[in-house]
């Protein structure tokens, strides 16, 4: 009887460890998949590439693109990469785009995974090659961190930038701390920024405290529902909208009330 029972409990400590294990495993697992998920999802891609989803069923991992980027800019990704194997990528930090005039890595894609359409402008009714119509990502600056931020005088981002005071620019802001001097803060502008990643290379810290990001990652979207009435566009969008308008005091109280209103 003894017997049994010490032989039913080490069967039930079996079982108890297997178990453990498992739900150990799974749970490395789910969180390695959840890792990679992330990483991957911060991809940056060469000019002209599609929607990731679009990109992913377009691209056939030829690497022409790879071979025809003069400046080793495009990598190819490889196994345990964290990515689709064979895909082209860019690390801005290492080597950012070289904004090149003719976009070689555009053309020869075969497939249109790097469609021409998206990094191209209307000149004399004929579509020409635009490499400041790219959107491989954007600039987002760390203001915490940001030596610019912190009151020392280090414009280098916006001095890197192809698109000096486009997609960049420096705004002056006295300098509450000391009352004597002014800050130079780099402003992006996310409209027109084209993620070349420039800006990240030549950030001097550490940890370059302005990095390149996949727009669809970082940036929001303001929807249909809003409308900006100083913008001809919008108003035209609405000329024949039926639209009730709300007359708010301005006295302090009712405003308050008005902005706590759920309904708001």
């Amino acid at each position: 009887m003894k017997k049994l029972q010490s032989s039913e409990r080490r069967q039930a400590l079996l079982y108890g460890a297997k178990a453990i294990s498992l739900a150990f495993m799974g749970s490395f697992v789910w969180g390695t998949f959840l890792s990679n998920q992330a990483k991957a999802s911060l991809i940056l891609r060469p000019p002209g590439a599609k929607s990731e989803e679009e990109f992913l069923k377009s691209c056939i991992r030829c690497g022409l693109c790879v071979e025809a980027c003069p400046f080793n800019t495009l990598k190819l990704a490889k196994v345990g990469e964290k990515m689709v194997i064979g895909t082209p990528y860019f690390i801005p930090r290492e080597i950012p785009c070289e904004m090149c005039v003719d976009i070689p890595c555009v053309p020869v894609c075969p497939t249109q995974a790097l469609d021409p359409l998206l990094v191209s402008t209307l000149k004399d009714d004929r579509r020409v090659l635009d490499i400041n119509m790219s959107k491989m990502g954007v600039a987002i600056v760390d203001q915490e961190s940001c030596l610019a931020y912190l009151g020392l005088r280090r414009e280098f981002c916006y001095r890197a930038c192809p698109l000096i005071d486009k997609a960049i620019n420096i705004e002056y802001k006295h300098n509450e701390r000391t009352g004597k001097h002014a800050t130079f803060l780099p402003i992006v502008h996310n409209d027109i920024c084209t993620g070349c990643g420039k800006c990240e290379k030549v950030c001097p810290t550490e940890k370059a405290t302005i990095t390149i990001l996949p727009r669809d990652v970082v940036l929001g979207l303001v929807g249909s529902n809003y409308i900006k009435g100083w913008e001809e566009s919008d108003e035209k969008r609405v000329k024949n909208a039926n639209l009730k308008e709300k007359q708010v005091s301005t006295d302090s109280r009712s405003t308050q009330n008005y902005l706590n209103n759920e309904e708001f």
